[in-house]
């Protein structure tokens, strides 16, 4: 059996940094707190756990004090901040740079166009804690789309400035922004923000091409995912024999009856040494 692992698949640099960031403070022996999970991977997080990580939510974080807390790469609202500075806790942040210039621009935007009557719309998933982040640069005032369906949010006799979470598919915000700037009234400004991590779009075609070339696609991925469920899909749609896993146990010797090669890819939150233990699965069974 022919087994190989997408060279582009697994962490983006963003969780890199924070994985790196939260393993350096527990080797350097600090009780460490994180806000949410550092990585939509399961695996991942028990692996980090048993380093010493405690994974909070933001109602046990706004009863914490005296404490160091990590902020991972999806970024934070300017409440956490705040928090933090009253109650007299460390933050290490590990915000994503693609994701904090994005905040910073966010806050321009809706500084600039705020006495103009103007709003900030999101695409993004709502609920997803990089939106979370992004919409608290907007006093909760920014217009969330997560389809074409909310279009109607819009009012579009109003300034308009569009912005996207960093790991939407390309595709579908320009269509968004093509329906924003149709339904526009006449000398209304729209102004239209690709804020698309490339690094997470070009996976995409890159996986697309990889998925074509195998008989048999383990996708590995943590359930929770949004990044996940969208790749995976990618996959599907190009190889119809393309399979979910998020452990070792989700694997089924039947998958391979007529397999000569196997490819296996994940998502930006998938961690590399998941893919190799897949891989080595695989390759010890057939």
């Amino acid at each position: 059996m022919k087994v190989d692992i997408d060279k582009n698949s697994g962490f983006c640099f963003g969780v890199v940094n924070a994985i790196d960031i939260a393993e350096k403070a527990l080797k350097e022996g600090k009780s460490l707190y994180c806000l949410g999970d550092i990585v939509h991977n399961g695996q991942e997080i028990k692996r980090l756990e048993k380093l010493g990580l405690k994974i909070i939510s933001h109602q046990h974080y706004s009863k914490l004090k005296n404490c160091t807390v990590l902020i991972r790469a999806h970024g934070e609202p300017p409440e956490t901040y705040r928090i933090a500075k009253e109650n007299n806790i460390t933050l290490i942040d590990a915000t994503c740079p693609v994701v904090l210039t994005l905040q910073k621009r966010i806050r321009k935007a809706y500084e600039e166009t705020k006495p103009h009557d103007g709003q900030v719309v999101i695409f993004g998933k709502k609920g997803h804690a990089e939106v979370v982040g992004l919409v608290g640069q907007t006093n909760e005032k920014a217009i969330i789309l997560e389809d074409k369906s909310g279009l109607d949010k819009i009012d579009y006799s109003k300034p308009v400035t569009l912005f996207s979470q960093t790991t939407r598919p390309v595709k579908k915000l320009k269509a968004l922004a093509r329906e924003i700037q149709t339904r526009a009234h006449e000398n209304v400004s729209v102004k239209i923000n690709d804020t698309i991590c490339r690094q997470v779009a070009n996976r995409v075609p890159q996986l697309e091409k990889f998925a074509g070339e195998y008989d048999i696609i383990l996708f590995v991925s943590g359930k929770k995912s949004s990044n996940g469920k969208f790749l995976f899909e990618v996959c599907k749609q190009k190889n119809g024999n393309t399979h979910f896993v998020t452990e070792i146990d989700d694997l089924k010797e039947s998958w391979f009856t007529k397999a000569n090669k196997t490819g296996i890819c994940g998502a930006t939150s998938t961690p590399q040494w998941l893919m190799e233990d897949v891989a080595n699965w695989v390759r010890k069974k057939f």
